[in-house]
C-alpha cells in the first residue's frame, strides 16, 4: 500500500522534521500537538526552513511544499486520512503509551503506527495498542532533512506486513533503513552513546580538547560528525537518560555519564537546544 499521506504527532523539533522531510519527498502531512500554540511553532518552523531550503537550492519551491502540510489537535484530523502515523512526542513511555492508546483508538485498521523513539523498548509501547502488530519503532535522526539513515525497530507483535509498510515509507522519503530488534538500545543508540561518553570522559580527563577529540575523528575515521559535536545536537540531558538506562539494563559502567556531562545538564548546558554543551551554539539559536 502506498502512502498517500502521513500522520506526526508531536510539533516538535523531531516532529516537524519529519513532516518536513515528508513534504519535501511529495506526501501530504498532517502534524498534531495537544495545543494550538505548539502547532502554529511547529507549521512556522517548517515554513522557515523550506524557505532557507529553497534558497539553498535544495528544493525548488518552497510555498507549494509548505501547502502539503497541515496542522491541527484534534486526534480525530490526524487519524482520519493518513495510513501511516509516527509519532515524535517526548522519551516519555507513560506519554508515549498514552499517545499510542488513544491512536489505537481512532486510527483506521489499515493505519501502520510508529515510534520516534531513540531508547524506548518498543514492544512496551505498543502493549498500549489493541492491535501491537501495527506497531513499529521508526528512529530518525536529527535533523530529520540531513540524516539519510532510519532505523526500523521490530517489537514483539510487529507483524511482516507492518515492517514493508515501514520500509516502503523509508524509502519514499528517500531514506536508508535498517532492521534491528526491540533490544535495549536498538544498533545505533548502543554504539552512539557509549561514543559519546567515552568521548566526554576523554575530556574530563584532560586527554584533548572537544574540538580535536571530534576532528580526529571526522578526519581519522571519516566521521561526518564528532561524537561531542553529535551529542550536542542530540541534547545531553537525553543522552543521559539513555546511558543511564542502558547502563542499568545491559549492566555495564561504559554507558555511564561522566561527572561532566551530569553537571552540564544540572547547569542547563544542554547543547544547541539551549545555546551551550560543549560548544557555544548561541548563533544558532
Amino acid at each position: 500500500m502506498a502512502e498517500q499521506a502521513i500522520g506526526v504527532i508531536g510539533a516538535g523539533t523531531m516532529g516537524s522534521g519529519i513532516a518536513q522531510l515528508a513534504a519535501q519527498n511529495g506526501y501530504d502531512v498532517i502534524i498534531r500537538d495537544v495545543e494550538q500554540e505548539l502547532v502554529d511553532e511547529g507549521l512556522t518552523r517548517i515554513e522557515e526552513n523550506l524557505a532557507e531550503a529553497e534558497d539553498r537550492d535544495i528544493i525548488d519551491d518552497a510555498g507549494a511544499t509548505f501547502e502539503r502540510v497541515s496542522g491541527t489537535t484534534d486526534i480525530g484530523v490526524v487519524t482520519d486520512e493518513p495510513t501511516f502515523i509516527i509519532e515524535a512526542v517526548p522519551e516519555d513511555m507513560d506519554l508515549k503509551k498514552n499517545v499510542f492508546e488513544e491512536l489505537d483508538e481512532h486510527a483506521g485498521p489499515d493505519t501502520v503506527l510508529g515510534s520516534n523513539t531513540s531508547s524506548l523498548p518498543v514492544t512496551e509501547i505498543a502493549s498500549a495498542a489493541d492491535s501491537p502488530e501495527r506497531v513499529i519503532g521508526t528512529h530518525f535522526f536529527n535533523p530529520p532533512v540531513k540524516m539519510e539513515l532510519l532505523e526500523l525497530i521490530t517489537g514483539h507483535h510487529t507483524n511482516d506486513e507492518t515492517v514493508d509498510r515501514a520500509e516502503e515509507l523509508a524509502e519514499g522519503l528517500g531514506r536508508t533503513s535498517i532492521l534491528v530488534d526491540d533490544f535495549p538500545g536498538f544498533a545505533t543508540s548502543r554504539l552512539g552513546v557509549i561514543l559519546g561518553m567515552e568521548a566526554a570522559r576523554m575530556v574530563e580527563q584532560g586527554v584533548a580538547s572537544p574540538e580535536d577529540i571530534d576532528t580526529g575523528m571526522e578526519k581519522g575515521y571519516n566521521f561526518p560528525m564528532g561524537p561531542l559535536k553529535l551529542g550536542d545536537y542530540n541534547g545531553w540531558d537525553v543522552r543521559v537518560e539513555i546511558g543511564e538506562s542502558l547502563a542499568e539494563e545491559l549492566g555495564r559502567d561504559v554507558f555511564k555519564p561522566p561527572t561532566i556531562v551530569k553537571q552540564m545538564v544540572r547547569a542547563g548546558d544542554l547543547g544547541v537546544k539551549t545555546g551551550q554543551g560543549f560548544y557555544n551554539w548561541e548563533d544558532e539559536q
